[in-house]
């Protein structure tokens, strides 16, 4: 049974992608950075992204195939600009020279990087060899860890994945469709937006963490990097039109300044054909019946 190390398991990805990979048939190993919060779990271990000296331990212990790393700060609009950075530099840093110093030789090394670095990118379609412009200190600390990780390119086989939007249950309320969930589900008579004329490409998590799973299996994806999404656009406009369809609720849609963001994308759609061209054809499961799943679920 081959063993994958997961870090930021408890998170809404985490979670996920450790069903995934239980039902291909890995031992999951996961890393959490608060202690106590994962209860008594001898799967999931504290560890904190800071302490390099601890990760190459636990590297040198636990020995994983397969290493995908998915700790970081999850949502666009962060306060704590300097934790933003760190996290997602320093400490993805901190992690790939643990793996080296581990010893530890594993089969694919995964990491989260976001579709996000793109920004405004005036194409239909967003591939590969699009120009990156990102447009938020999110964008911009995701985009400078993937050029960090290219450093280690000659040490470890490293794959960088850029989601798209993606979501499902479990997902925090701070995101977009679970926020429209909670209002559809409890029938609330008002609903605050911010731009309503912005087009996403929205992947249901099952698809996106199959595609993650997918990508470790060969070691001939190391250094390379893909976009995961389903490639269909989908505006908010359309998006409230489903919850209405699927809930037979209609509350008032009002316009609310605070949300409006100046640098808010007006379309983010992406191609899969890279991804799909590697791994071969991938179900992206559609965005009505995710809707489906998390009104069902809430």
């Amino acid at each position: 049974m081959p063993t994958a190390l997961v870090t930021g398991i408890q998170g809404f990805t985490g979670r996920h992608l450790a069903n995934e990979l239980r039902s291909a048939g890995y031992r999951v190993i996961g890393t959490s950075r608060q202690a106590g919060c994962h209860g008594d779990r001898e799967d999931v271990l504290t560890c904190d992204l800071s302490d390099r000296s601890a990760m190459t331990e636990m590297f040198r212990s636990i020995q994983p195939e397969v290493v995908i790393h998915l700790a970081g700060m999850a949502h666009v609009v962060q306060g704590d600009v300097d934790r933003l950075y760190h996290t997602h530099i320093v400490g993805t840093r901190n992690l790939l020279e643990a793996l080296v110093h581990s010893g530890c030789q594993p089969r694919s090394v995964l990491l989260a990087s976001s579709g996000h670095i793109y920004g405004n990118a005036n194409v239909a379609l967003i591939d590969e060899t699009t120009t990156a412009a990102p447009a938020s200190d999110y964008a911009v600390s995701k985009l400078a860890m993937e050029y960090m990780a290219r450093l280690w390119l000659d040490r470890l086989p490293i794959t960088l994945v850029r989601p798209f939007n993606y979501t499902g249950v479990g997902q925090s309320m701070n995101f977009l469709l679970p926020k429209l969930v909670h209002c559809f589900k409890n029938r609330l008579p008002v609903l605050e937006l911010g731009n309503l004329d912005v087009v996403r490409d929205f992947s249901d998590v099952r698809s996106v963490v199959h595609c993650y799973r997918r990508l470790t299996e060969s070691d001939k994806m190391a250094g390379e990097d893909f976009i995961i999404c389903s490639g269909e656009g989908h505006s908010l406009t359309g998006v409230l039109q489903m919850m209405r369809d699927l809930s037979g609720h209609a509350p008032e849609i009002r316009i609310n300044p605070a949300y409006v963001r100046s640098n808010d994308m007006r379309r983010l759609v992406g191609s899969r054909a890279k991804l799909e061209r590697v791994v071969g054809s991938v179900h992206f499961i559609p965005l009505m019946e995710t809707l489906r799943w998390m009104l069902d679920h809430h």
